[in-house]
């Protein structure tokens, strides 16, 4: 008995006959190199249709991975979802455990643009970690660059992510979190503040202060991963610690002082009334 998802697999192939846009079984197996005979096979329901023939149907016809593996949405994906979608590329060792993807900054130009190609993903380095929580779901790890999001992240530090779905982010994301976004563009490391339902954008914001926040538009954004930790290739030394530590209190010290003139002038127009 086939799969349910063999079951959709066979309704999107009977409707895109239907619509007309391929003409037979031949052609839409022969677009998607298969061999006709093996789709035959799975069209009469004797084997299960495998996840690379998903893949390329995803690909090639616009299918709906969601409508196939979750029975949720349309069978097709229309233009403006077409825009939306992009299909994640996964790495799995002899095992079919799955491993980490990491995306050093040379690609992530190349990442953030696209690239429809499954190998470019499969070429990166990857990786494991032997904490549980890395053994479910997806996860990736992106090279940080720059000093915008100092002083919690500096540049050359590895932050190491999971997946979040599309259809969680209005509601997974945690406003003051720190995520990864992909834009079609760019790769970029930032706190977001989460205001898809209002006027489906994020606030984007710097730990660096000298970096003004910036709103991006949900449309303009194709993956969020959320920072669950770093990787950093060195540690401060107890000289910068202590050094960051008078700052801090030198900065703290001049606030109170601030506030405290701030009061007696108060009183002193209290008296004076």
């Amino acid at each position: 008995m086939p799969s349910v998802v063999t079951e959709r697999f066979i309704k999107v192939h009977n409707k895109l006959k239907d619509d007309n846009t391929v003409r037979s079984s031949r052609q839409f197996a022969l677009s998607l190199d298969y061999l006709p005979q093996s789709l035959s096979e799975i069209l009469k329901g004797r084997r299960d249709a495998t996840i690379e023939l998903i893949r390329k149907a995803v690909e090639v016809y616009q299918v709906n991975p969601h409508y196939l593996f979750a029975g949720e949405g349309p069978m097709i994906l229309d233009k403006e979802d077409q825009q939306s979608f992009r299909l994640l590329t996964i790495v799995t060792n002899s095992q079919d455990d799955e491993r980490i993807v990491h995306v050093p900054v040379p690609a992530q130009a190349g990442y953030a643009s696209g690239v429809s190609d499954p190998t470019f993903v499969q070429d990166l380095p990857t990786f494991t970690l032997p904490d549980y929580k890395y053994k479910v779901g997806t996860h990736r790890a992106f090279d940080v660059s720059g000093d915008s999001m100092e002083p919690t992240l500096f540049e050359g530090d590895k932050v190491v992510c999971s997946f979040i779905e599309p259809n969680l982010w209005e509601s997974a994301l945690k406003d003051n979190y720190v995520y990864v976004i992909v834009t079609r563009a760019d790769v970029v490391v930032k706190r977001v503040f989460n205001f898809l339902k209002e006027d489906q954008s994020l606030e984007l914001r710097s730990d660096n202060e000298f970096y003004k926040p910036y709103n991006l538009q949900v449309n303009d954004i194709r993956e969020i991963w959320y920072v669950r930790a770093k990787i950093s290739p060195f540690l401060p030394s107890p000289q910068n610690v202590q050094s960051l530590m008078h700052n801090e209190l030198k900065e703290l010290k001049k606030l109170v002082g601030q506030q405290m003139e701030a009061v007696e002038g108060l009183r002193k127009d209290i008296a004076d009334g």
